[in-house]
């Protein structure tokens, strides 16, 4: 990964990467906003190859398919009333995920994932 330069071609990144975190929270509210912000992340995946916005797209990508399954778990299991605190903390995983992608690409950091 290359290291954080601040250029016209970094700029447009970050703000695209900020725009599609913003898309994600707005989710909340208006749920077809996260399809937005899906397709997105794979359009533009692959301009993010070698720089720190990788990491946040792939954090991105990951946050949406494990949000949405669990949401689906949660969602089928509503009838023996688990369902509840399975999206709860869905919704508080999501949160978590936006907020510290958005902390580390604030300050210029990549995120880790395993």
């Amino acid at each position: 990964m290359e290291p954080y330069v601040d250029d016209e071609r970094t700029r447009s990144a970050k703000t695209l990467t900020t725009i599609i975190y913003a898309l994600y929270a707005a989710s909340f509210l208006v749920g077809i906003t996260a399809l937005v912000a899906i397709v997105m992340n794979y359009v533009k995946r692959e301009d993010m190859q070698g720089t720190l916005f990788e990491s946040h797209f792939r954090w991105q990508i990951r946050t949406f398919w494990f949000g949405l399954l669990w949401g689906v778990l949660g969602a089928l299991s509503l009838v023996i009333l688990v369902g509840f605190a399975v999206l709860l903390a869905n919704a508080v995983w999501i949160i978590y995920r936006i907020v510290k992608g958005w902390l580390n690409l604030n300050d210029n950091k990549p995120m880790y994932t395993v």
